[in-house]
């Protein structure tokens, strides 16, 4: 039913001025077409992210979008010096090394949106 459907990562904001912002500034995502004025979508590789405006926002405690990247140290690197701060979990199996959590091969960072949803990249 579902399988060969596309589905969206939704992400609830206070605001969608800032969102906009943080979305577009800090992240580098575009902007995509939408009939929906209080909606922001964006692309994102084949996928996309819905961000609208609830009064839930920023109440999810768990991870809200995860980029797939082949470099987590440089979109680190590149985020920080657009002012995103990482968060440091205590996670079984996992080593922090400065922001990224590291696991054998496999590499993650986490961060929040102005909203405090969280998001992550992982190799």
């Amino acid at each position: 039913m579902l399988s060969d459907r596309d589905a969206a990562a939704t992400i609830a904001v206070k605001n969608t001025k800032v969102a906009k912002k943080f979305y577009e500034g800090a992240l580098g995502l575009e902007p995509a077409p939408t009939d929906e004025p209080s909606v922001l979508t964006y692309k994102t590789g084949n996928s996309k992210i819905l961000v609208y405006e609830s009064k839930y926002a920023g109440t999810n405690k768990a991870t809200a979008a995860t980029w797939m990247v082949d470099d987590v140290d440089g979109v680190v690197k590149d985020l920080k010096s657009k002012g995103v701060a990482f968060e440091h979990y205590d996670m079984p199996g996992m080593v922090l090394k400065g922001d990224v959590h590291v696991a054998g091969d496999r590499r993650a960072a986490w961060f929040k949106d102005p909203d405090g949803n969280i998001l992550s990249v992982v190799s």
